[in-house]
């Protein structure tokens, strides 16, 4: 049996057949190529076959190309796939309004086989870098899901307590960026709880001193699972997983860390999750009104929590409620 070809698929829109055909010279050997002569025709390959990028000529009869760009971008299932513009037009108004279509880059007529070759590797490789970062995160966001079925928590708690996390971290001064990271990074914080048994996990009653022992092993086995990472989102979610447990004056597992000694992020989640679960209904406890558990954050401060993060959070608080209300309990 043949082999699938791998090799990307470039869509290329030019209503002159010789410019395709210099287009098919120059990326045949490396690319699965389509061709389409009308904007009607390039719309229509580009949802029917997903190119992972196309290379689209501006001054078309019909639908221009800049129509077509922005017809893509318009539509969920072509808006992803990055448009560089072909063609003759060069001046910066021009550039501007391609770029503004949402086009990512321009070539211009006549063209270079090197620039352009060099062009598509580049683009192409920003396409397979989004690519992988989806699918990382969609595995640890699966991981999440996992360590939920496991334990009795919902993943309502999980939601609310990963945004009420991102919201702190705003506030905290995180960029946009950081504090989406650790918003995808947040409901990784018990998945080390995949290795515990689930007579001690479920148990009904207290745990006894060799259960707590098995039970205050799931930072470390979160971390093995997480694995070993320098940056990104692994790195932040094991950080996170390790030290969701310590405590501001050293009392807490499964180092006694204490203070700034204390990965931020991880003191950002315990507040979150703290927060989360008392205001929540628990098969072992009702809801605490907001205001019982703003009180025993108040008092953790400086013990459990950091005293700065507290007060941050608390002055978040209409926002952490309109997150609350959004993600309430379903049934």
């Amino acid at each position: 049996m043949t082999a699938p070809d791998a090799r990307p698929k470039l869509l290329l829109v030019d209503d002159e057949p010789a410019n395709l055909q210099v287009l098919r010279q120059v990326l045949q050997e490396h690319y699965r190529l389509l061709f389409a002569r009308d904007g009607h025709k390039a719309l229509e390959l580009a949802r029917s076959e997903a190119p992972q990028l196309i290379l689209l000529d501006i001054m078309m009869p019909g639908l221009s190309g800049l129509d077509v760009c922005r017809t893509l971008k318009a539509q969920a299932a072509t808006r992803s796939i990055p448009v560089i513009f072909v063609t003759a037009l060069a001046d910066s108004q021009d550039e501007s309004e391609g770029f503004d279509a949402g086009a990512v880059d321009y070539i211009s007529k006549p063209i270079s086989p090197p620039v352009v070759r060099a062009r598509v590797r580049t683009h192409l490789s920003l396409v397979r870098a989004d690519e992988l970062r989806a699918t990382r995160l969609e595995i640890v966001q699966r991981l999440g899901r996992a360590a939920e079925y496991k334990d009795n928590e919902t993943g309502w708690h999980v939601l609310r307590m990963s945004h009420y996390s991102q919201i702190l971290a705003l506030a905290a001064g995180y960029s946009e960026a950081q504090a989406e990271e650790l918003l995808h990074a947040a409901p990784m914080h018990d998945v080390g709880k995949l290795g515990i048994p689930d007579a001690i996990l479920r148990k009904a009653g207290p745990l006894d001193h060799a259960e707590w022992e098995v039970m205050k092993r799931h930072p470390q086995i979160g971390a093995e699972i997480l694995g070993e990472h320098t940056t990104g989102l692994l790195a932040i979610a094991r950080r996170i997983a390790l030290a969701h447990h310590e405590k501001w004056d050293g009392s807490g597992y499964p180092e006694g860390l204490a203070g700034e000694r204390i990965p931020e992020e991880a003191r950002i989640v315990a507040i979150a999750d703290v927060f989360d679960a008392l205001t929540s209904v628990r098969p072992y406890k009702p809801a605490w009104p907001v205001e019982k558990a703003v009180e025993l954050l108040r008092e953790q401060t400086g013990r459990h929590f950091d005293p700065r993060l507290v007060e941050l959070f608390i002055s978040q608080l209409p926002a952490v409620l309109e997150v609350r209300e959004r993600f309430l309990e379903a049934g």
